[in-house]
């Protein structure tokens, strides 16, 4: 593995835990802060806006600028958000934290992941995205966690130093790993790679600084006119969408159906997050090998595994199965999706940061969906039918979208 996917990973990592830490320190903040429950709910809820605000409009600001010094100051970003949020004397300080480090959120991995298929030939794409999503699938395992261990022995503060520090280790990394032809921009979007020339025509830019940064905004823009780059972000908001009502709601589900308690749902939540890590790595590969087919074979499963949670929620060797196989189902299709709309939109940036703006759009939508389920007194098994419906949804559009590229030949790139 290049080395500078490993820095890739390890910013991706810090980006995570700052998303998902949180969740297992809001009591504590509450408490300090004086704030209710509803308010520091926004740490969480604000947080997931601005990186569907941000993948946009921090990709298009720095439109045409190399990015090898980009990923750096998003981190730098990152640093001084989780900074911020350490030293926050009040709660309005501390909510500026966390829109600051979200920030770069859906930027960093956005535009990460075009340098991270430059990395690696281009039969390899799919599996060099995984890589450096690796960090935030492991982070999802390990954030909760590490917050309520570190936040219970030294205070929510710490847990926030911790991360800090983990940026900053990330900011070098890069630095000193990510080679600086990866960072520019390819000569032939969507298929620059080590293997088609990096250092020769891969580090002259088509759409380089010289035509300057209105110029790659426009060129950005037009890129993004092809329809199957639009079908394949309203695929990716539907797949996010169904998974992330489900799991919004999962904690409910196992104490309130499957008789867990309370202090049970922390290991059910690590047994879904290593269901993502191995969903990762495996989408990754298949998608290398035939990525239509694996983005439908995913959502399909995905869509029978939570209609088959909502049927065996009662039973707790089932819902630990199923909790497993939804982590694995339900981000298998990340790395073939974001591949996908960046090839149809000859590599530009902003579709990669687009692909995290519409998930976050999902997540919002699946989110709002379930919560509706649950005060229609469908009960708390509702949620999982509904992420079901919705990402059956996403397959069928899926299934269009393939259909179409198959149809009009058209396979990006």
């Amino acid at each position: 593995m290049p080395a500078g996917l490993a820095a890739l990973a390890l910013g991706g990592f810090g980006i995570g835990l700052t998303e998902f830490v949180i969740a297992g320190l809001l009591p504590q903040v509450g408490r300090s802060l004086s704030v209710s429950e509803a308010a520091a709910g926004w740490l969480i809820s604000g947080y997931a806006l601005t990186v569907a605000v941000g993948a946009i409009a921090v990709t298009a600001a720095t439109a045409g600028l190399p990015r090898k010094p980009v990923l750096a100051g998003l981190v730098v970003l990152f640093v001084l958000g989780n900074l911020l949020s350490a030293l926050a004397p009040n709660y309005q300080v501390m909510l500026a934290g966390r829109i600051v480090a979200a920030l770069c959120h859906g930027s960093f991995f956005g535009i990460g992941s075009l340098v991270a298929r430059r990395l690696v030939a281009p039969e390899r794409a799919s599996r060099a995205v995984a890589v450096m999503f690796a960090g935030l699938t492991v982070a999802n395992v390990l954030g909760v966690p590490f917050g309520a261990l570190v936040g219970d022995k030294w205070g929510w503060r710490a847990t926030f130093w911790a991360i800090t520090g983990i940026g900053v280790m990330a900011v070098a990394a890069i630095a000193v790993l990510v080679p600086a032809w990866a960072g520019t921009h390819p000569a032939a979007p969507g298929t620059g790679s080590r293997g088609t020339g990096s250092r020769g025509s891969g580090s002259r830019s088509s759409g380089s600084p010289r035509t300057g940064s209105r110029g790659a905004l426009r060129t950005q823009w037009r890129a993004m006119r092809p329809r199957q780059v639009w079908l394949t972000l309203a695929a990716t908001a539907l797949s996010y969408g169904g998974m992330f009502g489900a799991f919004s709601y999962l904690a409910y589900t196992f104490t309130e159906v499957t008789g867990f308690s309370e202090t049970d749902v922390a290991w059910l939540l690590v047994v879904y997050g290593s269901g993502l890590v191995l969903g990762n790595l495996l989408g990754g590969r298949g998608a290398d090998r035939n990525r239509d087919a694996t983005l439908l074979v995913s959502l399909a499963a995905l869509t029978a595994t939570l209609a088959a949670f909502g049927l065996l929620a009662t039973s707790p060797t089932a819902s630990v199965i199923l909790v497993f196989l939804t982590g694995v189902f339900g981000f298998a299709p990340v790395p073939g999706m974001i591949t996908r709309v960046t090839d149809h939109a000859r590599g530009v940036p902003l579709a990669a940061s687009a692909n995290v703006a519409a998930s976050n759009v999902g997540n919002a939508l699946g989110a709002w969906l379930g919560g509706l389920a649950i005060s229609a007194g469908l009960g708390y098994t509702a949620p999982l039918y509904v992420g079901a419906a919705v990402v059956l949804s996403g397959l069928v559009t899926m299934a269009f979208t393939a259909r179409d590229a198959a149809r009009t030949g058209d396979h990006g790139g």
